[in-house]
């Protein structure tokens, strides 16, 4: 199927990234571009975070039902894409057998064809981009592999984007860390100075205690350093190197 030559984006993603105010604001320019790119009808993202897929941005008007219908039944081209990290194609949805109910449901939206490219961010995170056509066969060779080029550079790009938030999390992460440690540190200290015994002993000791009363060793030591009159010292806060 011959169609024109398409313009390529006008602006790096990374540029686009620095440019916009937000993600969502970013993945919405980076959906305008891939179906510009791709000459497909629709096109939406969907994002894995913490093991959750959920569509984050779309266009054309049917990429987020053709979504929903897959995470009601937990499977689909988007999903299986995401899921093994490779291309999923479906030239024509009337002749397709996987995925039950789901090629008739996008039938009946008026998709015909599809092509589900994943994009590989990090670990914790994976997605997918979602093209639709209304015509059969929508998509050629060419067409499969820009996309494929274009999601490549948008993982990077997302990574990117989703740094600050991954930042806070770790900054979280530590500082109850740190809270936790300062508690058990004191609670260790307090039960050296009754039992006279040493620093090794007196974690055994607490953490013998977790495990009879099935409380958290925190917890168990937050209560001992109240009784002996030493509410637990809060540690520094974090703060950015200058």
């Amino acid at each position: 199927m011959d169609r024109p030559d398409r313009a390529q984006p006008k602006t790096d993603l990374i540029d686009r990234l620095v440019e916009t105010g937000s993600l969502t604001e970013f993945l919405q320019h980076l959906i305008d571009d891939a179906v510009e790119v791709s000459g497909a009808d629709g096109c939406g993202v969907t994002l894995r975070r913490r093991q959750r897929p959920l569509t984050v941005v779309s266009t054309g008007g049917v990429a987020d039902k053709l979504d929903e219908k897959q995470y009601g039944q937990d499977d689909g081209p988007c999903l299986q894409a995401l899921r093994t990290g490779h291309v999923v194609h479906v030239p024509d949805v009337l002749e397709e057998t996987r995925w039950g109910t789901y090629p008739r449901f996008a039938a009946g939206l008026g998709v015909r064809s599809s092509l589900s490219v994943p994009i590989s961010v990090r670990d914790h995170t994976a997605g997918a981009l979602n093209f639709c056509a209304a015509a059969p066969d929508a998509f050629t060779d060419h067409d499969r592999q820009e996309p494929a080029l274009f999601a490549a550079r948008a993982g990077g790009a997302i990574a990117l984007a989703q740094r600050p938030a991954d930042a806070e999390d770790f900054t979280r992460d530590l500082q109850s860390a740190l809270a936790s440690r300062s508690v058990i540190d004191q609670a260790i200290g307090s039960v050296m100075q009754q039992r006279r015994c040493t620093a090794e002993e007196a974690f055994d000791l607490l953490r013998r205690l977790s495990q009879r009363t099935n409380l958290e060793l925190r917890d168990i030591c937050a209560r001992l350093t109240d009784i002996a009159g030493r509410p637990p010292s809060p540690p520094p806060p974090l703060r950015p190197r200058p």
